[in-house]
């Protein structure tokens, strides 16, 4: 079957579009052929920093042939109906209408519409033209003459026809300027055929260029095999994956030739990827004095400016005064003119962030607080001074409940934020905390604060390391839970897939710093705790706010105490826990929990210790994995299912304790003493925190519940006192859902 190969060559693009830009030729291309009937076996798109490629394997030579029958209009329906049919089906006499009959509704008539499928050649030379002009970049050039309003467009270009040709006049956008455009169809057996168009000025062809400045004459090409192999032979590695690979080897092959060891950095290495069509790697160095800079500013200096790699001492993990640098030519000169330019740029950088490191040590950090009181954190929430001042307080008050080191944690969270206001931090974001545990150390403060200032931001993500000391994690939890707490009571909540304040992250990181250090902590106490503490710092808010608004202070400061009445306070507490139970339910299915037993715990009162509602659910999972807990699970459904469908026919509810006096066969005595027994075990063994244990004890009353379900009928037929039996019985059945809600509310499980 006939392969298709497109490639887009144009001035360079930028590395951060690359990979999106490939994806989305793929799927534009192969949608708009599926949607022509044209299936394929297989899609495959490439990025360059010149060119986007896409090789279709497997397309027919012509689209399938299409039969249509269009229903019309009654025989003998007015004239105007009829012509209106016609013209609808293309048809230019009734006569070419076939009649149906229908007894019930009266014959009508239908057309045939036969449409014979066009070459894909000729399809292929429609698609092209239209991806071009709607290629969804992110930002794009223009250029050529602009379209008159009254042209026919597509994508907003002027579409005409020349010929056999679909042509798009000359006003064009691309990411960058389009050179050239590759296009040709046919079977692996055969020459294959150029699929002919014109974009702008632009003719498709059969012929490209390589590398600008190491192969830049043009040659033909076929089909993708034939191109991968003549591209690379005019110095263009076309596979943006293999390029990483071969950066990778030949670094870290260079560095250890040199007797060091690369810094991988996969996010560079990709970046580095986009930028050359012919790695070559090469190493340059820098003056030693530079390494007094911590590695981390080293690092990103070299990193941010240069797009360059780092080289560490394998033996103290210490960097060293050498820079991996990737070239996109093989200089005559073997690189030294290249490395030479790098050397002089890094040189200038390096001693940019020296001084701005050594100028920031002059500061101490708690000499740069006052100028927090001019920056605002949110206009809702207050200056970032006050922002500091509640996780001061509220690392505090989790400091005495996690027996971490009170003085020590509140000179943490005093100082942690100070970084932001320093130099390097400014030029490099991405280092902030680390280097507040740098100038930490550098004043001598104590480790436990240093290292609380660095790791508070932690964990950053799902990969991200979770600090262990105590002092650092109160401060990490203070830090994420005034978040959560202030934006909750602004009403600045995550929606659908927005969360500017990355609170879903905020939640997460909390969670694990719970679970990974097994600390127990109630958070509806923590969370109105520290409502208190954002209250009194959103009264002066509402005065000021107030004054903005002129006479209308008084209406703002009322709705603000509206908004923070002890109502109110409660509501967004257990709203936030629920947040938390959420992404809770995230966090283990990414274990491989069931999210239904998250639900089954977190619905019994007060569970807001995420450690043990996790201990439960584990125990929980262990439970109905066992023959016994499916069958107890079974018989709670039953049971349930037969009290809500005689509560609705009854109208009332069946609920109190059940008349031993009304028990009339041993099944119902053995459940009653069944379920006593199990609800006190169940209920010791919650107590001392023992959920495997409480659960076992559930699991006694399996057989009971069998043999009840077996021998009782609970709608008794007859007998004087079938009334005061049946209800009893319903009674009966209401204790087996009272007692498995000592350890989960079973109606959350699914199954």
């Amino acid at each position: 079957m006939p392969d298709l190969l497109i490639e887009l060559l144009s001035e360079e693009i930028p590395a951060r579009m690359q990979a999106r830009a490939a994806d989305d030729l793929r799927k534009l291309v192969t949608d708009k052929l599926a949607s022509a009937g044209l299936t394929y076996e297989g899609a495959k798109a490439f990025a360059t920093p010149r060119r986007l490629a896409l090789a279709v394997a497997g397309l027919p030579a012509h689209q399938p042939d299409v039969r249509e029958e269009k229903k019309g209009p009654r025989v003998g329906a007015p004239e105007g109906a009829i012509q209106g049919f016609l013209k609808a089906a293309g048809l230019k006499s009734i006569k070419d209408a076939k009649v149906e009959k229908d007894a019930k509704k009266g014959d009508f008539y239908v057309a045939v519409i036969e449409k014979k499928g066009r070459t894909a050649i000729e399809v292929i030379a429609e698609i092209v033209p239209e991806v071009i002009a709607d290629f969804p970049w992110p930002k794009s050039m223009h250029w050529g003459a602009r379209p008159e309003s009254h042209q026919v467009t597509v994508g907003g270009r002027p579409v005409v026809a020349a010929g056999n040709k679909v042509v798009v006049p000359t006003w064009l956008s691309w990411v960058r300027p389009l050179h050239s455009i590759v296009a040709t169809f046919g079977p692996e057996t055969e020459e294959p055929e150029i699929v002919r168009f014109k974009v702008g000025e632009i003719e498709s062809s059969n012929e490209t260029r390589g590398h600008r400045f190491l192969a830049p004459a043009a040659f033909q090409v076929k089909r993708l095999d034939d191109y991968a192999a003549r591209l690379e032979a005019a110095k263009v590695v076309l596979d943006p994956e293999r390029r990483k690979r071969m950066i990778l080897t030949d670094a870290k092959n260079l560095a250890f030739a040199q007797g060091y060891e690369l810094v991988e950095d996969e996010g560079l290495l990709t970046e580095v990827a986009g930028l050359v069509e012919w790695p070559v790697v090469l190493m340059g160095s820098f003056d030693e004095a530079f390494l007094a800079i911590p590695d981390e500013v080293i690092r990103a200096t070299i990193r941010n400016n240069q797009k360059c790699f780092v080289l560490r001492d394998p033996a103290t993990a210490k960097l060293v005064n050498k820079f991996i640098l990737v070239a996109n030519t093989e200089a005559t000169d073997g690189g030294s003119a290249i490395i030479a330019g790098n050397e002089r740029v890094i040189r200038a950088r390096l001693s940019d962030a020296k001084f701005f490191y050594e100028t920031d040590l002059k500061t101490r950090l708690e000499d740069r607080l006052p100028r927090f009181g001019q920056i605002v954190f949110h206009e809702k929430l207050g200056t970032q001074a006050q922002r500091i001042a509640r996780i001061e307080s509220l690392a505090g008050h989790i400091a005495t409940l996690i027996d971490a080191d009170i003085a020590k944690t509140e000179r943490a969270a005093r100082l942690c934020k100070a970084d932001l206001l320093t130099e390097v931090v400014g030029e490099f974001p991405e280092l902030q905390g680390l280097m507040g545990r740098y100038y930490a150390e550098a004043q001598a403060e104590d480790d436990a604060v240093a290292h609380a200032c660095e790791d508070h931001y932690r964990p950053k993500g799902p990969d991200d390391l979770v600090p262990a000391d105590r002092v650092s994690v109160a401060l990490a939890l203070a830090d994420k839970i005034d978040t959560l707490v202030s934006f909750w009571a602004i009403d600045e909540k995550p929606t659908g897939s927005k969360d500017p304040y990355a609170l879903r992250r905020a939640a997460l990181g909390a969670i694990r710093l719970l679970l990974e250090n097994e600390l127990r902590l109630s958070l509806i106490p923590v969370f109105s705790f520290h409502s208190d503490v954002l209250d009194e710092t959103k009264k002066p808010l509402a005065h000021e706010r107030g004054k903005r608004q002129g006479g209308d202070y008084v209406v703002a400061i009322a709705s603000t105490l509206v908004e923070w009445s002890g109502k109110q306070i409660r509501t967004n507490c257990v709203d936030l826990l629920v947040f938390f139970a959420d992404r809770l339910k995230v966090q283990l299915r990414d274990q491989g929990a069931r999210h239904d037993l998250v639900d089954a715990v977190f619905a019994l009162e007060g569970q807001d210790d995420l450690l043990l509602v996790v201990r439960r659910v584990e125990a929980l999972g262990k439970l109905l994995d066992t023959d016994d807990g499916k069958n107890l699970l079974a018989g709670y459904k039953r049971a349930t299912n037969i009290i809500r469908i005689e509560e609705k026919k009854d109208g009332c509810e069946y609920v109190g304790r059940p008349d031993p006096s009304l028990y009339r066969q041993d099944e119902e005595w053995a459940l009653a003493k069944a379920i006593d027994a199990a609800k006190k075990e169940a209920a010791s063994a919650v107590k001392a925190e023992d959920f495997a244990a409480a659960m076992r004890a559930m699991a006694k009353l399996r057989p009971h519940v069998d043999a009840f379900f077996d021998k009782v009928t609970v709608n008794v037929a007859d007998g004087a006192d079938k009334a005061k039996l049946r209800e009893n019985r319903l009674k009966q059945l209401n204790e087996i859902r009272d007692a498995t809600r000592t350890v989960a509310d079973f109606s959350k499980i699914e199954g």
